[in-house]
């Protein structure tokens, strides 16, 4: 048994000066709390209480322990308080983790809302490409694009990731714009270095996967750097939509292949463990899950 129940039950009789009254207390039966003090005294080797048909007293080492046991059990308490109303309302500290471009997106938008809503949360987010390891970092929820293997994480669903293919309308111009998938053969990729030396494009053709070779005229760990490049007219983008679609709107980069793309990665959020989550982590969750979900694109016709 829990050595902290063992000495609250002892505290209880020594303040109460009573087995009985203890048992009222505590709601247990007096052969209950009497067990326990006697586990105690076993435990300990010494007689803690003097015990007689009238009364019951501390001996000395029963006074030591009450004594020395008096701020290790507030602590045990105020911690238990503390962490019931992790369980039971919003609060403390949530470590995020999400890909790069999502940083430059509606991210940021999001959880601001939702530090709003939730005054006594705070978030530590940490952006990269890489797949972090949840618990070695000390990630409470992973933000990650595409499929996720790993068994030992829970995985919710948040929404279909539009992609796109885009380049700047100069490169379009001098390179003339792709009709069908295969036509990429013939333009500079910029690619992701996952990909490897050998990248491969998948696309939709008559609802069939396609993948397509790509000829990588630069790779890159991040999207950034490959999405400044092909601002400046040196190759062809297949990102989702949300890291570039800012540059969509002001034109500088132009989008082809609508109908081709891909329509099966999806934006997921990641935890490890499917109990006793705190109320904060499960807030988030739902609120990324409405927010996101909201912004879902029109599936293709």
């Amino acid at each position: 048994m829990d050595s902290f129940d063992l000495i609250r039950t002892f505290r209880e009789v020594a303040a109460l000066g009573s087995f009985s009254r203890a048992a009222t207390k505590l709601d247990m039966s007096k052969a209950t709390v009497s067990k326990y003090v006697a586990e105690l005294e076993t435990r300990f080797g010494v007689r803690l209480l003097n015990r007689s048909t009238r009364s019951v007293s501390l001996t000395d080492a029963g006074a030591l322990l009450l004594e020395r046991s008096k701020p290790v059990m507030e602590m045990v308490e105020l911690t238990q308080a503390e962490l019931q109303e992790h369980a039971s309302r919003p609060t403390g500290r949530i470590r995020l983790s999400a890909p790069h471009g999502m940083g430059q997106g509606d991210l940021p938008k999001l959880l601001a809302q939702f530090m709003g809503y939730y005054p006594e949360v705070s978030i530590s987010l940490h952006l990269s490409n890489r797949t972090v390891d949840m618990a070695e970092e000390a990630i409470d929820l992973s933000l990650r694009l595409g499929p996720i293997e790993d068994d030992n994480l829970i995985v919710r669903k948040l929404v279909l990731v539009k992609l796109v293919v885009c380049a700047s309308p100069r490169y379009w111009k001098k390179h003339g714009k792709p009709v069908q998938p295969t036509d990429l053969a013939g333009h500079d990729a910029l690619t992701h270095s996952r990909l490897g030396h050998h990248p491969l494009w998948r696309f939709e053709v008559e609802g069939k996967p396609v993948d397509i070779a790509v000829k990588s005229r630069m790779d890159a760990t991040e999207a950034g750097p490959l999405i400044q490049v092909a601002m400046q007219g040196f190759g062809v983008l297949y990102v989702p939509a949300l890291l570039v679609q800012s540059h969509i709107d002001h034109g500088e980069l132009e989008p082809v292949l609508e109908s081709f793309v891909r329509s099966d990665v999806w934006l997921s959020a990641a935890y490890l463990q499917r109990r006793h989550n705190s109320a904060a982590l499960r807030a988030l969750l739902d609120f990324l899950e409405t927010r996101i979900g909201a912004r879902a694109p029109a599936k293709k016709k």
